[in-house]
């Protein structure tokens, strides 16, 4: 799943240590997040959404040609 939490983050002047304080998680979950190797669940999607302004189906894109492999 392809995700815009590094760009929307960097917009607001935020670091990954902020944005972690503000959804309550490690900074290491966000870094996890930002770079697709953890899927947050649906409670912490919409804290990172509200967080940045935005929804959770803007934030998070869905790759179709995953579907296929």
């Amino acid at each position: 799943m392809r995700n815009s939490i590094a760009f929307r983050r960097k917009k607001l002047k935020l670091s990954q240590a902020e944005l972690a304080e503000l959804t309550k998680v490690t900074r290491q979950t966000v870094n996890a997040i930002e770079n697709d190797k953890y899927d947050p669940s649906l409670a912490l999607a919409f804290r990172l959404a509200d967080v940045l302004n935005t929804t959770v189906d803007t934030l998070f894109g869905y790759r179709a040609e995953e579907e296929t492999k």
